[in-house]
């Protein structure tokens, strides 16, 4: 129920568990945000924006235009609670949508970011060749993890997860057209940054 809850946020249970996220994340979300130097004109969509979180962080930071994907349709009304400011700017714009079939067309984005949700997508090779699709020449994809030896020690993570070894980013990174594929460690043996670059 908790895995169901982390792939797929809703309801009252869903709102708590965004926000265990934002805490057990931090360092995580932290990572993405400083790699991150993009100034106001830039166009970043976030992955799995859950409450948006990361949207704000980023907003915060370079006030550029930033488009969320979700497919959890309670998170909108997290997210946009928590964003009202750069909503309101039209700077900030959430969507119900699927990583695996976005709404973008080629070549929009100047990076994009998720924080654990890469287990959790249907098809992660097809996620990955539509991340690398509406990249921009150049661009970057941040993909925060866990170690798949850290999440296996967890109860909640027997059933809706998908485990990848550093080898398997790599590897599928190659496989959906990514120039080059950087490991950059978080906490040892706990997490780390996977920055795709296209």
């Amino acid at each position: 129920m908790i895995g169901q809850q982390f792939s797929k946020p809703h309801g009252l249970i869903g709102y708590i568990c965004c926000k265990i996220m934002n805490v057990i994340n931090k360092r995580m979300y932290k990572s993405v945000v400083n790699k991150i130097t993009a100034d106001e004109n830039a166009t970043i969509l976030d992955v799995g924006y859950g409450n948006g979180y990361l949207l704000k962080k980023l907003y915060k930071k370079c006030g550029c235009n930033l488009y969320g994907i979700e497919v959890s349709t309670d998170a909108e009304k997290f997210a946009s609670k928590r964003n009202k400011k750069g909503i309101k700017a039209q700077k900030i714009k959430l969507l119900q949508a699927d990583c695996c079939n976005t709404p973008f067309e080629e070549d929009v984005f100047d990076c994009v970011t998720t924080v654990n949700t890469i287990y959790f997508w249907e098809d992660t090779h097809k996620g990955l060749s539509e991340i690398h699709k509406v990249l921009k020449s150049g661009g970057k994809f941040y993909n925060a993890v866990y170690a798949k030896e850290w999440l296996q020690k967890l109860s909640y993570t027997k059933e809706g997860f998908k485990f990848f070894d550093k080898e398997d980013y790599i590897r599928l990174g190659k496989q959906a057209g990514f120039a080059e594929v950087e490991i950059i460690e978080i906490k040892k043996d706990k997490n780390f940054l996977v920055v795709f670059t296209k």
